[in-house]
């Protein structure tokens, strides 16, 4: 194990946001390919018994119809995945993205309770899964996912626009009164002040 270690030490894999790019870089991947196939009827028919059964999205058919609901998260898809990978510049549309991609994939995972025969009988029934509910289980770890990148995204946003508000405040008091960058400390007023 410290050989291993030893490996990944070296190689750089430990230092640095490697973990934070390989993440959004697979939810872009991910959505280009979903939102891609939704173009297709084939997608299109296969999402019927999921769609139906969403408590969330089952307004979708009486709206837009089976084909129109598969373009509609197809363009949904490709929408947050767009904004994910802007978000490798822009972290406030990097927020905007993994946002989407945490209430798209809320939206699937509330399938699961709802979904009939999702739970195999001969086994005992929960937490047999059978039928789609298998399929639809990689979405808990994928709003997981999400949730991470929301979560980096909005740190590292409020984080740029803390520096940006000291580099506003330090200007304003150069120009004012003379005053540099070490005369200026970041003040924070006490927790209840």
């Amino acid at each position: 194990m410290s050989a291993l270690m030893r490996l990944l030490t070296k190689s750089g894999v430990l230092e640095g946001d490697l973990e934070y790019h390989v993440v959004r870089v697979s939810m872009v991947i991910l959505f280009a390919f979903f939102g891609y196939q939704k173009w297709f009827d084939y997608e299109a028919q296969a999402l019927i018994p999921f769609i139906s059964n969403g408590p969330f999205i089952a307004w979708m058919y009486p709206v837009f119809g089976v084909r129109g609901a598969s373009w509609f998260l197809g363009v949904s898809e490709w929408l947050f995945g767009t904004l994910i990978f802007l978000g490798f510049w822009n972290k406030t549309l990097g927020v905007l993205g993994a946002a989407g991609s945490c209430l798209s994939f809320i939206m699937t995972v509330t399938i699961i309770p709802f979904m009939p025969n999702g739970w195999a009988a001969s086994a005992g029934g929960f937490p047999a899964m059978t039928g789609n509910v298998p399929f639809l289980m990689k979405d808990v770890v994928l709003l997981a996912v999400s949730f991470y990148l929301l979560k980096q995204d909005a740190v590292r946003m409020s984080l740029s626009h803390g520096r940006d508000r000291r580099d506003v405040l330090i200007h304003r008091r150069e120009v004012e009164g003379g005053a540099t960058r070490s005369d200026v400390s970041d003040h924070r007023p006490a927790v209840g002040g």
